[in-house]
């Protein structure tokens, strides 16, 4: 009997003890506000560090609006559970962080906690930042509080109860959200380590590129193998990858700097905006991203497929007159072929169909948004350009052509879902067109890349 009370007894000292460790993880306490500090307290080397840092982080394109003003906010995120709009991280006292210490900026990065002591939702990526490190913070720290501050009060969440309940996020860090990885590996370069770093923490490349479980985290046993978003498609990154010639550090790093490789294609999408942020910073960070990013995918592919020769475009234009208008292979004689087939240089030439990543991937998404909306060209650059075909063909003559596309130059079974795939594609393109007022979900034009 005895021991039985002195069980008891331990149980509810465990209990409480277990209770007040609950309610510290749940309730976090306010950080005192302070005076925004003035310029000349930060230093114009960690100012410059941070811009890149910031850079690196996208985070000009996930916290401003097109024709807004930079980091003010109000950009939704669409998640299964509701939109969540991005925050203004401008140093207005008011609206923005002209308020926060760096403490209180160290915390939420690394903790998802604001200055108000809030649970944060993790749309933003606290679980990447959480090591990212004292002088980086400090550097991205002394970057945002150096903008021009910008009064733009947060927007309200579109999110149904129960998850409008900001508490519940203190259930889903106890569950997701891991502090202290050491990814460094000392058998490997500094330059791996680096881009290990990166990818991992700030560039929270996995956010985009890995799929979710059904309460929104990352899945921990399909890290890379592709996720979706804003109805683009995030390809895997790792060997599950669709590009039919493999990814090797030289390419990755021209891609990513340039938004376009002829053996893979042009960015679009949210990684347009990626690439346009990844141009502007040092060559040095660039190249260590895909340094680790290369091992990641595994061994190249020894052979790129052929380019198809110019004979067989001779033989489907004569063949084009033959057949019916709604033809895949018609539709591609005479929209697509005089490009993708002329071996024109850029800008007028198309890329090699057979190498395209989009024509093998396992959804038709992002051919059925390149189809309709078209590339269009970079301003002051020798970029790609394409039309786009959303006025000038029904959704029986693109989903013809998405059909011939992949049966001659893609990998895999027909798709099975490409009349759906339009109709959200030009879903898309109407939303990007004419943002509603509720949503405009639209991110302000990140600076150009640079010039080749």
């Amino acid at each position: 009997m005895r021991r039985w009370r002195g069980s008891a007894s331990l149980l509810a000292a465990l209990f409480v003890v277990g209770g007040f460790g609950v309610v510290a993880f749940v309730w976090w306490p306010a950080i005192a506000a302070i005076a925004p500090p003035a310029r000349r307290s930060f230093d114009d080397a960690a100012i410059r560090r941070g811009r890149d840092l910031a850079a690196i982080g996208n985070c000009s394109s996930c916290h401003s609006l097109r024709g807004g003003k930079a980091f003010a906010g109000g950009l939704p995120v669409p998640t299964p559970f509701g939109a969540i709009f991005s925050t203004n991280i401008t140093p207005d006292v008011d609206s923005g962080i002209g308020g926060w210490s760096e403490a209180a900026f160290r915390r939420a990065m690394r903790s998802g906690v604001d200055r108000d002591g809030r649970h944060l939702y993790p749309t933003f990526p606290y679980d990447h930042f959480t090591d990212v490190t004292d002088d980086d913070d400090g550097a991205l720290y002394a970057y945002l509080m150096t903008r021009d501050p910008v009064y733009a009060p947060a927007r309200q969440n579109l999110v149904s109860f129960p998850f409008d309940q900001r508490w519940l996020i203190a259930g889903w860090k106890l569950l997701f959200l891991r502090q202290g990885h050491d990814r460094s590996d000392p058998t490997r370069s500094a330059e791996w380590n680096r881009g290990a770093y990166l990818v991992e923490g700030l560039a929270h490349c996995g956010a985009c590129h890995t799929p979710r479980n059904a309460l929104g985290a990352e899945r921990k046993d399909a890290t890379f193998a592709g996720g979706d978003v804003d109805n683009w498609q995030a390809y895997a990154l790792n060997s599950q990858s669709p590009a039919q010639v493999g990814w090797g550090k030289a390419a990755l790093s021209a891609y990513l700097r340039e938004g376009f490789h002829p053996d893979h294609g042009t960015a679009r999408g949210p990684m347009a905006e990626v690439v346009r942020n990844l141009a502007t910073v040092p060559a040095a960070d660039v190249q260590a991203i895909a340094a680790y990013m290369a091992d990641i995918f595994g061994p190249r592919s020894p052979d790129a497929p052929p380019q198809p020769r110019r004979q067989d475009v001779t033989v489907a234009i004569a063949d084009a007159g033959r057949l019916p208008g709604d033809s895949g292979t018609a539709i591609y004689t005479a929209a697509c072929a005089t490009c993708h087939e002329s071996g024109r240089p850029l800008p007028y030439g198309g890329i090699n169909l057979a190498r395209s990543t989009a024509l093998s991937a396992p959804q038709p998404t992002n051919l059925a948004n390149i189809v309709l909306a078209g590339v269009r060209p970079v301003e002051g650059e020798h970029s790609p350009i394409m039309p786009g075909f959303a006025d000038s063909m029904d959704d029986r003559q693109v989903a013809a052509l998405l059909s011939y596309l992949r049966t001659r130059f893609g990998k895999g079974p027909p798709w099975a879902n490409v009349d759906q795939s339009i109709r959200d594609a030009r879903r898309t393109q109407t939303a990007d067109l004419h943002p509603p007022t509720t949503l405009d979900n639209a991110p302000v034009d990140p600076p150009q890349r640079g010039k080749k």
